[in-house]
């Protein structure tokens, strides 16, 4: 049996079982396999056998912000010298510490001699000065500041290895399973690693946990003590939809990015790392954020609370049970992926009264080419209860004698 729904030819196939046990078999990146929630199952991969896309850099993801889905993945795993991309995590911590009201972008603090004498890529803040956070922020964001990050680390834990393990403790809590931070700054260390499945998560963190302050990642440049810096991200005066977030170099790690864009309503999160020049780094992580938007789309299969299908209903005061999917069903799919998907609904013979909402009773199943078999329960959409005596004799009857369930 088959029925037309959503678009979607959906096959019914009825199998006789005594108990429903469903497990989430397909695989997110974050912290649930949404289908289309926000809440992601921590530690699970969805990914798609992709070859047809070859990066010079020696670690790389790229992953469909909504569903989680990895769309391309090299070394995804691999521990790396972040370099600059650490400071997201130290951003996560001050943006939370804003938003719970702990701290305002109106407080300011104190730039220690060490703040002052940090090298690299500095927003030149003068040694005993007061700076306001927003100032900081910025100075972070779009100069990389590595002077911002000690004074932010310095006023909020009291020095810089007190909010590292600041760092550490917060980034296990949201997910970031190999990480490691010995210094706010993403300074070299043979200590201070993480991984670009890491940062992507990080990444998706900032997005979806502070949109307010998600949209300085996009400003170009900044002014501080009468010095302009614009910012360091390529992406964002060469890619269409490029909107944030942040560069990183050292001798060890090579050149990297962790960034996003979005395109109409899709979103895509892409990080790498390893790259021999900054040139190649703009180029190449233009060339897969191009093919994530071109060769896969997201597809709304179902939403929460949508009727799949219904069910008969054995010696219950009602015939059939509507069958509810609890959550929306969003994949990404390449074309060819759309039209091979196989889309099924297992559910035993007619349902024995009573039935309580809620309960699970059968699950859709979704079948696509080189990716693990989804499977989802579907619950019932009301409750229904048992026939008095004589009403269920008297269905018991007419099905014997006639076969209806009526």
């Amino acid at each position: 049996m088959y029925f037309i729904k959503n678009n979607i030819l959906i096959t019914q196939v009825v199998e006789f079982f005594s108990t429903i046990n469903f497990r989430y078999t397909s695989r997110t990146l974050f912290n649930s396999f949404v289908f289309g929630l926000s809440l992601w199952v921590a530690g699970v991969i969805f990914s798609i056998n992709c070859l047809a896309f070859e990066t010079s850099a020696k670690q790389a993801i790229l992953v469909d912000d909504v569903t989680g889905t990895v769309l391309f993945s090299k070394n995804e795993d691999d521990l790396m010298y972040p370099a600059s991309m650490s400071k997201l995590m130290t951003l996560y911590i001050v943006f939370e510490l804003i938003d719970k009201g702990k701290l305002s972008l109106d407080d300011k603090f104190l730039v220690s001699e060490k703040a002052w004498r940090m090298g690299g890529s500095r927003m030149f803040l003068e040694v005993g000065s007061r700076v306001l956070i927003s100032d900081l922020l910025r100075g972070i964001i779009v100069q990389s500041g590595n002077d911002a990050c000690i004074v932010l680390a310095e006023g909020i834990a009291g020095s810089e290895e007190a909010f590292a393990d600041l760092m550490n403790i917060r980034s296990k809590s949201i997910g970031l399973k190999s990480s490691n931070f010995v210094n706010s700054t993403g300074w070299p260390h043979k200590n201070h690693s993480t991984t670009a499945k890491d940062l992507a998560i990080l990444v998706h963190r900032i997005i979806h946990d502070f949109p307010k302050f998600y949209a300085i990642f996009s400003e170009r440049e900044f002014k501080y003590n009468n010095i302009n810096q614009k910012n360091r991200n390529p992406l964002l005066r060469v890619f269409p939809g490029a909107d944030g977030l942040k560069t990183g170099y050292t001798k060890d790690s090579g050149y990297g990015l962790a960034a996003s864009a979005k395109r109409a309503e899709r979103r895509l999160i892409i990080v790498a790392n390893g790259i021999k020049s900054s040139k190649q780094r703009a180029k190449e992580t233009g060339l897969l954020l191009d093919y994530g938007f071109s060769q896969f789309n997201n597809h709304v299969l179902f939403t929460k609370g949508e009727i799949v299908e219904e069910l008969d209903v054995w010696l219950g005061k009602e015939p059939k049970v509507s069958l509810i999917i609890e959550s929306n069903l969003t994949l990404t799919l390449s074309r060819e992926a759309r039209k091979s998907m196989r889309v099924s609904v297992i559910a035993p013979g007619p349902i024995p009264a009573p039935i309580e909402k809620g309960q699970a009773i059968a699950q859709l199943k979704v079948d696509l080419p080189d990716r693990e078999t989804i499977r989802i329960p579907l619950v019932a959409g009301k409750s229904i209860d048992s026939l008095s005596g004589f009403g269920r004799i008297g269905k018991a009857f007419n099905h014997l004698i006639w076969g209806e369930n009526k």
